[in-house]
């Protein structure tokens, strides 16, 4: 029977809510996106040059962490190796990463060792897809087998699992079984099966409390223990290749601050504050997390008005961090205008618009008695009319009046218990 993640470790994850994801590798000196060497076909040799001048200077795993601490998220999620097959470890297991650049450090163990010292757990993302090894890639020219790929995959995923303390997530990419293989993309095809049973009990034996996702756009997988949406929130598929069922598991959504994944020199389209705690709140709203990714420069920052989003998500969740935190998906019906998340019998209705001065509300559980303003901690009577606010009852409808003055422009939230 495949393992699964321990029941603390899927609990701290779900208590968790919202984590940061990094992308960052040789694709960002070219500055266009992580995939690149496939959009611009840069062959090995070419792409491989990069190395020569990748040397980030301004790279501080500390302002990282801080970064993250300031907007409010529990954990970090980075590229251990993206499809390029660049490692940004000190892998033992290939010389092309980031010590053998100009670079020369282990930018992950300085993470990891950020990450402790500020309390937040780290995770990684691992490529399934590999345009650079020639196991992957280039078997028939280089005499190598599957088995020679496999070996490599499974020992980094080893490697990240005994090196660096205790982890929370392996993030899995590249596997894309409803994708179709054309002419443009042949050389995405792998040379058999990954093998997942044998890689998902090694984590969960190595790492019991980390948790596994898989982005294979498809039904998750035994020993897989989230179901992932990319670009969508959970249950949607705007993007046309994320699955709509839901199947019982915690949820991860993982979203762009910007439209891309990697750096992007040109992209000025970054989501707005409110946005962001829109997609965060309507995630937790349904049990899901949100990872949010930016993208480092060549230079090894994160983009200072990226920070600067982040923060203000982080100042929110400062006066409503308890909707978010420890929740689980809201049993009051979502509206048009409103969400909602349940802690331990308290229910938290996110209002994210106004079409009136009132938020109308149907299926509020009946043993509700109480309600509180959380940012303010104004307590409030249901059944209560007055100038400042009111929550009157009424058969199965709820009435919520927001006065202007104590409305939040990304959310307000009032507790019902």
């Amino acid at each position: 029977m495949t393992r699964q993640a321990s029941p603390q470790g899927l609990t701290w994850f779900q208590d968790a809510r919202f984590g940061m994801f990094i992308h960052w590798g040789l694709y960002s000196l070219i500055g266009k996106h992580e995939w690149v060497m496939h959009t611009d076909r840069i062959p090995v040799p070419e792409y491989e040059k990069l190395m020569a001048q990748f040397n980030p200077t301004k790279f501080d795993a500390d302002a990282w962490v801080r970064t993250a601490v300031d907007a409010g998220q529990k954990y970090i999620i980075i590229t251990s190796r993206h499809h390029d097959g660049f490692s940004m470890y000190d892998t033992a297991l290939s010389d092309y990463k980031v010590t053998n650049t100009p670079f020369r450090r282990d930018p992950i163990a300085e993470l990891a060792d950020a990450c402790a010292r500020y309390g937040i757990k780290l995770g990684f993302y691992v490529s399934l897809l590999d345009w650079h090894h020639p196991a992957y890639r280039f078997r028939a020219e280089s005499g190598l087998a599957w088995e020679d790929y496999l070996a490599f995959l499974h020992g980094q995923v080893r490697e990240l699992c005994t090196q660096y303390g205790e982890i929370a997530a392996i993030w899995f990419d590249g596997d894309w079984p409803r994708h179709p293989i054309t002419p443009e993309n042949e050389y995405f095809r792998p040379g058999g099966s990954f093998e997942y049973e044998k890689l998902y009990d090694m984590i969960h034996e190595l790492q019991p409390n980390a948790v596994i996702e898989n982005n294979r756009h498809a039904k998750p997988l035994p020993g897989e223990d989230i179901q992932g949406f990319e670009q969508d929130l959970p249950g949607e598929n705007t993007t046309g290749f994320n699955e709509t069922t839901l199947y019982g598991l915690p949820i991860q959504v993982c979203m762009t601050i910007n439209d891309h994944w990697g750096w992007s020199r040109n992209d000025r389209n970054t989501k707005s504050a409110r946005r962001l705690v829109h997609v965060l709140v309507k995630s937790a709203s349904v049990g899901g997390n949100l990872l949010l990714n930016v993208g480092p420069t060549p230079e090894g920052e994160i983009p200072a008005l990226h920070q600067e989003r982040l923060r203000e998500v982080g100042r929110w969740l400062e006066r409503n961090g308890e909707s978010v935190y420890r929740t689980r998906a809201g049993v009051i019906p979502a509206t048009r205008e409103t969400v909602s998340t349940v802690r331990e019998g308290h229910h938290f209705v996110h209002v994210l618009d106004y079409v009136s001065d009132c938020v109308i509300l149907s299926g509020v559980p009946g043993n509700v008695q109480r309600a509180r303003h959380v940012a303010s901690g104004q307590e409030l009577e249901l059944e209560r009319e007055g100038a400042n606010f009111f929550v009157s009852t009424e058969a199965d409808r709820t009435t919520i009046y927001i006065p202007p003055e104590l409305r939040d422009p990304y959310d307000t939230v009032i507790e019902l218990f």
